[in-house]
């Protein structure tokens, strides 16, 4: 019996059979846009269906020119394409796979001067203003669907996803938000989704029964003048009526101003509107957004919420996800934490996705774990990610590695970032690690302060300082009054702290700060998804238009500043696509945010600052430092050292010990993996 009956189940669509639950959804990588990157892509999806994934979906191709995201995104319109693509199906059906080409229509998304909409109505995310589609432009529109459609088959996919939700094209005609329309494409909802429709009639007239279509189907718009549930139930059935394979689910615009994949999104948040439509459809319905570990998966499925579970990110942090749950090894997935980092960050930043907690993902022919030549001993010091990366990659490898580490538990800036609100998921990466360091056999000292003089003596080849960062202390006047905190002092619990705090820096550690500070203890964390849901003002049973309700205005528990020296706008650095959410939780709760400011001095009083020319004292219980670290690196010798003694083994730093400007611990773990690789 295995331990997730219904997630390892085939799914019988008729025509042709899916070999368990489980689906890839898609992601946009970056590397679809360019043709002589297809090889990489094609690498990147021969892993995951290796890895055992039931059905992939890929990135974004567009029917023609007017749909790219960005300037000669990845497109098929013609013969020629059709080589490249087969690089990609032909990889992952030798691995027993299946996979869908997804076509996606970017609408007045896209980054390039010659976006269409149903209107005339630009995008607040981006600089182009659509020009309305024509009768003869919509009807150009369909037919370059249908021919997309028909060479993605020639192409060798088992079938299309037609991109209907977050925002695009579709979207944009199903919406009266952004539909202004007054012929047969707009008005009532069965004009509105005439385009969806005629679509998916046309393809399914085009590439015949035995092939998949699925529709990505937006079941909350969460953006005002978004849908009812009426529109999206009317929809769904006249998508299955017209040719639609299986339902997949979206939420969200991405305009919206509500998460749907961040960290502090609950975990399947949105299972139960796939299994309120999967009771009004007779088609396979997919539910998707924040479920990244397969228990999870399997209750969705078990409650009857849906027929199958789209994970996308969880396959950029782990390949044999799949393989791994079948064979009850779960506790060595390599879990998806929603940080955004290097998925979607990167792909709204036009560069190539990849993944914090895994490196190698879209660098699979690049970042290679092969055998060592050569057995090497490698001391590692540090159990931070970096050194928990480097440590890990290098017994992969065939090394013999150390670890060591002061602390009597791995984890270093991960241990302690985990008790901040939203970012619980990184436990999941701590016990990722404990599990492969036992697995490639690292021998682990912990509570363990080593020398170079012991690194040197005991005759390593390669030694590794991962050793991180200190906290820095700024020369401001009265820095060592009773009333400062560094923030590794609240977030260890080492202090009580005060209603009124002063925040000092407002990079991504000050805002983490903020948010802790303002935690209210009556909700235990990860948030229930009630809670939740009436803290972003969000109707779960999609009754309102858009499913979205007046937000629960909170009471702070904390009066907070966060101040900074620069004099840009507090939280500019934090990240593309999640940065607006903790900007949001801060001025949701009144924190006053500062730029320009000159620290004077703190006293009993509290702390004297200037802004502006004008003088100010932020009368405050505690004053918490949030600005900046610097490397901790003590163990690396000089050059003038190494030069002198050619026996000593050969160190390296990585990670804070390294950099330390900003806490980065998608860098740390890159450099850990691509520094172990060297050995």
């Amino acid at each position: 019996m295995t331990n997730y009956p219904h997630l390892l189940a085939p799914l019988d669509l008729g025509f042709t059979k899916l070999r368990n639950r489980v689906m890839m959804g898609s992601m946009h990588t970056g590397l679809e846009d360019r043709f002589y990157h297809y090889g990489k892509l094609a690498a990147f999806y021969r892993e995951r269906a290796r890895g055992g994934v039931g059905l992939i979906v890929t990135g974004g191709i567009s029917p023609n020119r007017s749909g790219w995201l960005l300037p000669f995104g990845g497109t098929l319109n013609f013969k020629g394409d059709v080589l490249n693509h087969r690089r990609v199906t032909r990889a992952v059906h030798e691995e027993g796979g299946k996979i869908l080409m997804q076509i996606l229509h970017a609408g007045r998304y896209g980054y390039q001067p010659l976006v269409v909409s149903a209107s005339e109505k630009k995008s607040p995310i981006s600089p182009f203003k659509p020009r309305a589609l024509t009768e003869a432009g919509i009807e150009a529109t369909i037919r370059d669907y249908a021919r997309c459609a028909r060479l993605a088959r020639d192409a060798g996919y088992d079938g299309v996803e037609v991109m209907g939700s977050e925002g695009y094209l579709l979207n944009q005609f199903l919406c009266a938000r952004t539909n202004l329309r007054t012929d047969r494409w707009g008005g009532s909802i069965e004009n509105r989704m005439r385009l969806s429709v005629e679509i998916v009639k046309r393809i399914r007239a085009e590439v015949g029964q035995n092939f998949i279509i699925m529709y990505r189907h937006s079941l909350l718009d969460l953006v005002e003048g978004g849908n009812t549930w009426e529109d999206v139930v009317a929809v769904a059935k006249a998508l299955q009526h017209a040719g639609v394979t299986i339902l997949n689910s979206g939420y969200g615009w991405h305009e919206a101003r509500v998460p749907t994949i961040v960290t502090s999104v609950p975990r399947g948040a949105f299972a139960g509107l796939a299994g309120r439509l999967r009771r009004e459809v007779s088609i396979p319905v997919v539910a998707s957004n924040r479920i990244n570990m397969p228990n999870e998966a399997e209750d969705i499925l078990r409650r009857g919420d849906a027929d199958m579970i789209s994970m996308a990110r969880p396959f950029l942090a782990d390949a044999d996800f799949v393989n791994k749950a079948a064979q009850g090894r779960a506790d060595e997935i390599n879990t998806c934490i929603g940080c955004n980092q290097a998925c979607l960050d990167h792909t709204f930043s036009n560069k190539r996705a990849s993944c914090l907690v895994n490196p190698r993902a879209c660098h699979e022919t690049e970042l290679v774990y092969a055998p060592a030549q050569k057995k090497r001993r490698v001391a590692v010091v540090g159990a931070g990610p970096a050194g928990l990366s480097a440590a890990t990659v290098a017994a992969e490898c065939g090394h013999d590695v150390t670890l060591f580490d002061g602390n009597e538990q791995i984890g270093g800036q991960f241990r302690i970032a985990m008790q901040v609100p939203g970012k619980e998921e990184f436990r999941e990466t701590i016990r990722y690690f404990e599990r492969k360091l036992e697995i490639t056999g690292v021998k682990l000292r912990l509570g363990v302060r080593v020398s170079r003089e012991q690194l040197i003596q005991d005759g390593y080849d390669e030694v590794v300082v991962a050793t991180g960062i200190k906290v820095r202390r700024p020369p401001i006047q009265g820095i060592d009054h009773a009333k400062v905190l560094s923030y590794v002092d609240v977030l260890q619990n080492k202090a009580p702290v005060g209603k009124r705090v002063a925040i000092i820096g407002a990079g991504g550690i000050g805002f983490d700060m903020g948010e802790y500070l303002l935690h209210d203890s009556r909700h235990p964390l990860p948030l229930a998804l009630d809670v939740w849901a009436r803290e972003w003002g969000v109707d779960l049973q999609g009754n309102t238009a858009g499913g979205l309700t007046p937000a629960e205005q909170p009471e702070p528990v904390r009066q907070l500043y966060l101040l900074q020296r620069k004099t840009s706008k507090p939280g500019a650095g934090l990240g593309k696509t999640s940065g607006w959410v903790h900007r949001a939780v801060l001025a949701r709760n009144g924190v006053v945010m500062l730029s320009g400011v000159q620290y004077d001095r703190i006293d009993d009083q509290g702390l004297h600052i200037t802004v502006g020319g004008e003088q100010r004292l932020l009368s405050v219980d505690n004053v918490v430092v949030c600005a900046g670290q610097d490397s901790l690196n003590e163990l690396m010798p000089s050059e003038e050292e190494i030069k002198g003694h050619p026996g000593w083994p050969r160190f390296h730093k990585i990670g804070g010990a390294a950099l330390a400007a900003e806490l980065d611990a998608k860098r740390a773990i890159r450099e850990g993996a691509e520094l172990a690789t060297r050995f």
